[in-house]
């Protein structure tokens, strides 16, 4: 049989104060001594509660501004002392120490401090100190001490208590790990505060992450695999704090696609209606236009048939013409700042569609860092948020590009540098024509990409294929001449590269007797 340990005393100790009542009402109810501090004793007794004061447990007052007032033996030794160890019980009735059963308490508000912009002495004063050394000797000691530090937890703890008088040894297990993960936590906040905001380090000598779980997804990349969605603690951002207005339950796959086509679309933030179609984590078809209808129109062409079963992101609120047009295929995810009434309303007949409205668009250039776990370590680096426009191009060509061919050249460079590389990107009129990615060698990403190009013609009864007077970007330098030469024979007029090859001359020579425009742009956008 399971045994309920009662609860004879109970430390509370709150900065959030709210659920608190119904709390200290339950422990009242069952015959718990209340012991507490400040302005939590204050609150208590306004509830009309008797509470004893922790300066009276101990015989010292609280000292220092609040810095002083539990850390004393007579609390620690009370949570710390192993009930059934006669050492203990000893020293206990030696020094009048008395047993607390339960701890209540959260932490001073450290991140909310700092997201206030309070000025740094604030933020120091709002590193607890005695409330993460309670919370780890109560987790410790378990099997004897109810230790609780969620809010959401009270009305599991009230139930308990009226139900069964007390709590169960494996109810305060599951108490006690939830504790060690909120300290664990709350120490990371304040090691990342000093190394980034105070020592301004990017890449400190010891990093720590405490990150809190937001979804258990039904698998990962694939069924065999389990998996998970983590948040960092703060306030909800990016796609991650998108609302889902509809469909099913979102995978692994769908959230890693869905944030490539974000953080692609976001690269539009302010510009003309544009679309992104992303599958697999590349984008198949993008294009910006005057209307969003005609942007998923153009968008779609580029490459019908990897955008089945895809991810669809728009820069613009969705709009019912657009909405209905989506709806004609099998897509698996809409990202869109927003949508109109009418729009959702056409979405709700796919109920399997998800639709995550996100209210706005991440900032394409924001600094930060991104991670990838390899075998035994993690590589961090900052996200590639680099960018160039047109007075960052060097013509290395003997013939100059043309206004459309620079604005080709730009649109294309940007679709590029969200390829996989080696990423070859054909582009037309503010839209894709072809997208090559992830190939081994940058030759058979351009054919591939010319391919597809084909392939969209003979699907649509154009005349001619896309690619003809097209600019094509390449994600990194061409290393031969061979991958120039696939991207002539495509129709491409314009090429944006980095350069930086030792055979850029060669490069530039069959460029000119191409009858090319190329410009270097210095900067590369490797994506693995």
């Amino acid at each position: 049989m399971t045994q309920h340990k009662p609860i004879k005393r109970a430390l509370i100790s709150l900065s959030d104060k709210e659920g608190l009542e119904p709390l200290a009402a339950a422990l009242v109810r069952h015959g718990t001594e209340l012991v507490s501090t400040g302005g939590t004793a204050k609150k208590l007794r306004e509830m009309g509660h008797d509470v004893r004061d922790v300066s009276d447990l101990t015989g010292f007052p609280e000292m220092m501004d609040g810095r002083v007032k539990t850390l004393h033996p007579k609390v620690h030794g009370g949570i710390l002392a192993v009930r059934d160890n006669p050492q203990h019980v000893a020293s206990m009735e030696e020094h009048d120490i008395g047993p607390i059963d339960m701890l209540v308490v959260n932490l001073y508000p450290f991140e909310a401090t700092v997201a206030s912009g309070a000025d740094r002495d604030t933020i120091i004063e709002n590193i607890d100190i005695g409330g993460p050394s309670m919370v780890r000797s109560a987790a410790k000691n378990h099997r004897d001490v109810a230790i609780v530090t969620d809010p959401g937890d009270y009305d599991a703890i009230i139930g308990e208590l009226d139900g069964h008088g007390g709590l169960t040894q494996e109810f305060r297990t599951m108490l006690a790990a939830k504790a060690f993960a909120l300290t664990a936590s709350y120490d990371a906040m304040i090691a990342g505060w000093f190394a980034h905001a105070d020592l301004g380090q990017a890449y400190p000598e010891t990093r720590v992450l405490a990150m809190r779980m937001a979804d258990e997804l039904r698998y990962g990349e694939n069924p065999h695999q389990q998996a998970a969605l983590y948040l960092p603690h703060g306030p909800e951002r990016g796609l991650a704090a998108a609302e889902q207005v509809q469909g099913k339950a979102l995978s692994y796959n769908n959230l890693n696609d869905a944030d490539a086509a974000f953080e692609l679309v976001a690269e539009f933030a302010g510009q003309k209606p544009s679309v992104v179609i992303v599958k697999h984590a590349n984008p198949c078809g993008v294009a910006q236009a005057d209307s969003l209808l005609d942007a998923w129109k153009a968008a779609l062409a580029c490459d019908s048939v990897s955008a089945f079963g895809g991810i669809v992101a728009t820069n613009v609120p969705l709009d019912a013409e657009t909405a209905e047009a989506i709806t004609q295929i099998f897509i698996e995810v809409v990202v869109a700042p927003d949508a109109s009434d009418e729009a959702k309303a056409i979405f709700a007949k796919k109920k399997n569609l998800r639709l995550l409205l996100t209210g706005d668009l991440p900032d394409a250039d924001r600094p930060g860092q991104s991670m990838k776990i390899i075998a035994g370590g993690i590589l961090v680096q900052d996200r590639d948020n680099g960018s160039i426009g047109k007075d960052d191009l060097k013509v290395v060509t003997k013939r100059q590009p043309s206004e459309q061919e620079l604005e080709d050249a730009l649109f294309a460079w940007t679709v590029a540098k969200h390829v996989k590389s080696n990423a070859i990107v054909y582009a037309k009129d503010g839209s894709t024509a072809g997208v090559g990615a992830g190939q081994m060698n940058r030759r058979d990403s351009a054919r591939i990409a010319a391919a597809k190009a084909e392939e969209a013609a003979e699907t649509h009864g154009w005349d001619e294929v896309r690619t003809k007077g097209s600019a094509v970007a390449s994600d990194a330098f061409f290393p031969f001449a061979d991958g120039l030469m696939a991207a002539v024979e495509a129709g491409a007029t314009m090429v944006i590269q980095p350069g930086g090859s030792i055979r850029d001359d060669d490069v530039i020579a069959a460029a000119d007797e191409a009858g090319l425009a190329m410009v270097f742009t210095g900067m590369r956008h490797f994506r693995h």
